[in-house]
């Protein structure tokens, strides 16, 4: 905005600049073309002057692509192999779904403040816990703790007796599930959208489709488990495409389950099926869940909520909604 301005200011100098020559030679012996001529070209700068800022533009926007590769190249990679071998992590691990989270500290870059400032925690196998807050609370970030996509400086996250930063993060990440707010399906067909590495017999994916209720819909399709998605899933609703992911989240078999505000762009018939799903084909695994409605989360076993990286409150949800005062007591009451 600022060349374009500076531009216009320049050009119209320009013209003036001439015309008043024009006029304090116009009774000498300069020719009336050679005034004529002056003009024209004074005019004429303008259009050069457009020529340049936009070409000054397309170069600031070249550069700020390269800056933006200059950046990556300084950025550090992750620690993909760990510190500890693979051939010392079970093949079944997590077998049981404890998750210790200890003196937690979390941060995205080490020049900002952290996000999680001691967070400490304990999950038994198999309990199903919610996690509510106020944007900007952490909780996100937490769910993002437990794939070590952030950077943990301080504390640790133990699941199974395993502490994840010494993970390899392959291991890691493919032994845990997630189920995103915004689900996500690939081009493909529905059997590799459900096993990508072609693990599982059919028998297996028709029984994940039929706990995510979605057998009719995908028997319906022409050439059933091989049917084609498009990109990005368009083809389906979004609430089909989250039971597509709560599908792939039982083939699995994954003993934790984290669902980082799954049913925030769902209806209430799809968020209740959703739900229902993780109560009983979930019932032996460990589910962290992330609100958005803190409905969802008043049948689970722990109640965790958050507030500026910090726990500020912890137990069953009776038990904090017996506190009138408390802050789980009324987000249920806002949530009414």
């Amino acid at each position: 905005k600022l060349l374009f301005e500076i531009r216009d200011y320049l050009g119209a100098v320009i013209v003036l600049t001439a015309a008043v020559a024009s006029i304090w030679s116009s009774g000498k012996s300069l020719p009336s073309s050679m005034v004529g001529l002056g003009l024209t070209y004074a005019l004429t700068v303008t259009n050069y002057l457009n020529w340049v800022v936009r070409n000054l533009a397309d170069l600031e926007v070249q550069m700020a692509a390269v800056k933006k590769v200059n950046s990556f190249l300084s950025t550090e990679s992750e620690n993909y192999e760990g510190s500890m071998d693979t051939t010392q992590v079970p093949e079944d691990w997590p077998q049981h779904g404890e998750i210790k989270i200890q003196d937690l500290c979390v941060r995205y870059d080490p020049l900002l403040k952290p996000v999680l400032k001691h967070v400490n925690a304990y999950i038994n196998p198999g309990q199903k816990v919610g996690i509510c807050g106020r944007t900007g609370s952490g909780k996100s970030s937490l769910s993002l703790a437990f794939f070590n996509m952030v950077d943990v400086f301080e504390g640790r996250i133990i699941i199974d007796g395993i502490d994840i930063c010494k993970l390899p993060l392959q291991t890691l990440r493919s032994r845990l599930s997630i189920i995103l707010q915004d689900p996500v399906l690939f081009s493909g067909s529905i059997r590799f959208n459900l096993d990508p590495e072609r693990t599982c017999t059919d028998d297996r994916l028709w029984e994940a489709l039929e706990i995510a209720q979605l057998k009719n819909m995908v028997k319906a399709l022409s050439g059933g488990l091989d049917a084609v998605v498009t990109e990005g899933g368009e083809n389906f609703s979004v609430g089909q495409r989250q039971l597509f992911c709560l599908a792939r989240a039982f083939v699995r078999k994954s003993s934790i389950l984290i669902m980082d505000e799954a049913t925030a762009s769902i209806d209430m018939a799809t968020e209740n099926v959703l739900q229902k799903v993780v109560m009983t084909a979930f019932a032996d695994r460990t589910v962290v869940t992330i609100a958005h409605r803190v409905h969802t989360i008043l049948e689970a076993d722990l109640v965790i909520v958050m507030k500026r990286g910090n726990i500020l409150e912890m137990d069953k949800p009776e038990t904090l909604l017996e506190n009138e005062d408390g802050m789980f007591a009324s987000f249920v009451r806002a949530d009414m």
